[in-house]
């Protein structure tokens, strides 16, 4: 099938944060304690959590807009080149002094991750850092016409601002999607959609996340406290399962051949489901593209945004659509 999303203007704001590979083979184990030598072959960079939903929505040939904030320190400099070199149509990084710019280092060697190495702050922006965030972010709402909230907990979507930005979206009749963190999703209250795994919905409703029909008890009360249209809460290895008010669960098989890396597989899932809502499609048709591009990315080693040339090389995938 072939897809064109060229026409949608997706918003995304969010923790943007920046993904470095330090790939390497390993030949012997080190004389001054047990673990393996990594010869370092390759490095490489790209731009993880909202920075990575972003260039998940222009790999489908969507306009990506990013809204997000930095450090004040060299790692900051190292992000405009890794979002443009992803195909996002506009950024807007703010630096905010004294904190330091999220950033995974990871060691892979023979594509397996060996360690990783972060470094963040992740204490909540203040009110004055927040308010001219949210004047930007409300012009940007009234061209956009789907917005991401991708939340990864690093201070940047606190409460108030979050709370404002959804109300500011829904006000002007904007789709809003939100990956959600926390225990504590009141801040999302209003979204169109949220797109939690099944572990961080348990948590946000108090639930042993092993428990019996824990996904179909979480989606029922999030869908129902939150008055969200839907709820996709996805799976791992199991897929995904579709929740909209008023109609019944739809469970939808996970789609990966083979699976090397899970790093980014939300993150393709919420951009596919953003893209396709924007287009025209269905809560149900946007909700089994996402699980067929989670599909696709989890096959790959490192984080990897999806492509429409592996969708369209996918058989069977999909459905014919043309722009909004």
């Amino acid at each position: 099938m072939s897809y064109s999303f060229e026409n949608v203007k997706v918003l995304v704001i969010g923790d943007v944060m920046l993904d470095r590979y330090w790939w390497g083979t390993v030949n012997r184990i080190s004389p001054e304690a047990p673990v393996p030598v990594v010869s370092l072959d390759d490095t490489t960079m790209a731009c993880g959590g909202a920075g990575n939903v972003g260039a998940n929505i222009a790999g489908l040939g969507a306009e990506a807009w990013l809204v997000g904030i930095t450090g004040d320190d060299a790692e900051a400099a190292l992000l405009p080149p890794a979002i443009s070199s992803a195909g996002i149509a506009r950024h807007h990084l703010i630096p905010i002094r004294g904190r330091r710019t999220t950033l995974k280092n990871r060691i892979v060697a023979h594509n397996q991750q060996m360690i990783r190495l972060d470094q963040e702050t992740s204490t909540e922006i203040t009110s004055a850092e927040a308010e001219p965030i949210a004047e930007l972010v409300c012009r940007l709402i009234e061209e956009a016409h789907i917005v991401v909230l991708s939340d990864y907990a690093k201070g940047f979507l606190t409460p108030a601002f979050t709370e404002n930005v959804i109300a500011h979206a829904v006000s002007k009749g904007k789709t809003v999607l939100v990956d959600p963190k926390g225990s504590d999703y009141s801040k999302y209250r209003g979204a169109t959609i949220l797109t939690p795994n099944q572990r961080e919905a348990a948590d946000a409703c108090g639930l042993d996340p092993g428990s019996e029909n824990v996904a179909d008890l979480s989606a029922e009360r999030l869908v129902r406290e939150l008055e969200l249209e839907a709820l996709l809460i996805t799976q791992g290895e199991m897929g995904m399962t579709l929740y909209e008010r008023g109609v019944d669960p739809v469970s939808l098989k996970a789609s990966a051949r083979k699976v090397y890396n899970v790093t980014g597989a939300g993150d393709t899932a919420i951009a596919t489901m953003a893209v396709a809502l924007g287009s025209g499609l269905t809560f149900l048709e946007s909700a089994q593209l996402a699980n067929t591009t989670a599909g696709l990315v989890i096959e790959n080693v490192g984080t990897t945004a999806i492509t429409l040339d592996m969708l369209h090389s996918r058989d069977g995938a999909g459905y014919t659509q043309v722009g909004r």
